[in-house]
């Protein structure tokens, strides 16, 4: 697909543009948009995601539009094909107001948003639309130096699999995987009664503790037997990572029993995997009532203009404050060219307050107002504190 861009049809009339023009507040922000969109998405800015030759994409410029407006008006990607079909103010901001019916810049399908997306994603550069508007936010003076830092669940609409039925979808994963040859060889070393095609839990009675042992040590030596077939193989890219994924979840709940016998053990694995459909998803607690599979999402904002200045998503095993300098990259010296903002603070709550965090702060200069964690004693005793060790003031 090729860089589509704008027709340029001065014979159209203009009557949508105009009545916008005259309708809408100075203070729009389709006024705002209509006015910026070519210095704020050129095409230059997407033509990386596209091919040289091919079939005419729908302008990004548009679609970056669409997608500002989208997620101001927090609508999904139909509702925001339909609003930029039917709204004159949508497409005034995209500056296709006056667009012929039938041509893409006058409506397209809600799968062209997603399409772009993916492409945004497998990129250099995928988050270029939010790094142009956090530009054009400081430029405006819109941002301080004041940030606000916290995060959030992002949960995962992968089911969690139990121990048994990880193991053999990450032995049939790696079978899917691997070349024709490659899995006859593979296959040729497996004993159970299983050609791991379908999927699901194999058939076991499952009240029968001796049958559940049984099947979980028979699984287990079939993962290490299809590990043994691998040795001295050159293997591409997804059979490396499947060959990966069966070997940490092969490692990560079992144990060898001292009769040479293998079997789950009790407890749970430091940044388990949860599921072979999502392997980077984690099992993870917001409080320690409150848990969640998934990610974390964090972010930074300005808390006087409320702009969204960072972003990142991580396991939802990691701790917030190990994200947090990655969303304060923008205050740190080496970002001020050697300086330092003047006065720059930073808030949140207990999370962000590690002593590793707090003595990057330091580093960087940065004010911290956030509550120190209370120290854990060794063994689980009950440390020694004081009122003054419950918070931090400012240097």
């Amino acid at each position: 697909m090729t860089l589509g861009r704008p027709l340029r049809r001065p014979d159209l009339p203009t009557v949508g543009a105009s009545w916008c023009e005259a309708a809408l507040p100075e203070g729009s922000v389709y006024r705002f948009l209509a006015r910026e969109r070519i210095r704020l998405f050129p095409a230059e800015l997407f033509a990386e995601l596209f091919e040289p030759t091919g079939r005419r994409s729908v302008p990004p410029s548009i679609l970056a539009v669409v997608m500002v407006l989208q997620r101001l008006e927090g609508l999904s990607d139909r509702e925001a094909a339909d609003r930029f079909a039917f709204d004159v103010r949508w497409r005034y901001a995209a500056g296709v107001a006056d667009a012929v019916a039938g041509e893409e810049t006058a409506s397209f399908a809600h799968t062209v948003l997603v399409d772009l997306r993916a492409r945004r994603r497998r990129s250099d550069d995928p988050d270029r639309i939010f790094r142009v508007t956090c530009a054009l936010a400081r430029s405006a003076g819109l941002v301080g130096v004041r940030r606000v830092l916290d995060s959030a669940p992002l949960e995962d609409a992968v089911a969690t699999q139990d121990t048994v039925t990880m193991l053999r979808g990450a032995i049939r994963g790696l079978l899917r995987a691997c070349p024709p040859e490659l899995e006859a060889k593979v296959r040729g070393l497996l004993q159970r009664d299983d050609d791991y095609r379908a999927p699901g839990k194999p058939a076991c009675d499952w009240q029968d503790r001796a049958a559940r042992e049984e099947l979980v040590d028979a699984l287990v030596r079939d993962a290490y037997r299809a590990h043994y077939a691998l040795r001295g193989e050159r293997l591409d890219q997804r059979v490396a990572e499947a060959a990966a994924l069966l070997a940490t979840v092969t490692g990560q709940d079992i144990e060898e029993t001292p009769d040479g016998r293998f079997r789950i053990f009790e407890g749970t694995a430091p940044d388990r995997v949860i599921s072979t459909v999502d392997p980077q998803a984690r099992h993870g607690h917001k409080t320690a009532a409150h848990g969640f599979d998934g990610y974390k999402g964090h972010l930074a904002i300005d808390p006087d203009s409320e702009v969204i200045c960072a972003v990142e998503v991580s396991p939802a095993t990691s701790g917030d404050a190990v994200v947090a300098p990655t969303l304060l990259g923008d205050l740190t010296a080496d970002s001020q060219g050697g300086g330092q903002a003047a006065q720059a603070m930073v808030y949140g709550d207990s999370a962000y307050g590690t002593g590793a965090h707090l003595a990057w702060l330091d580093e960087q200069r940065l004010t911290p107002m956030v509550k120190t964690q209370v120290p854990t004693a060794p063994g689980g005793g009950s440390p020694r504190t004081s009122s003054a060790s419950t918070s931090r003031p400012a240097p």
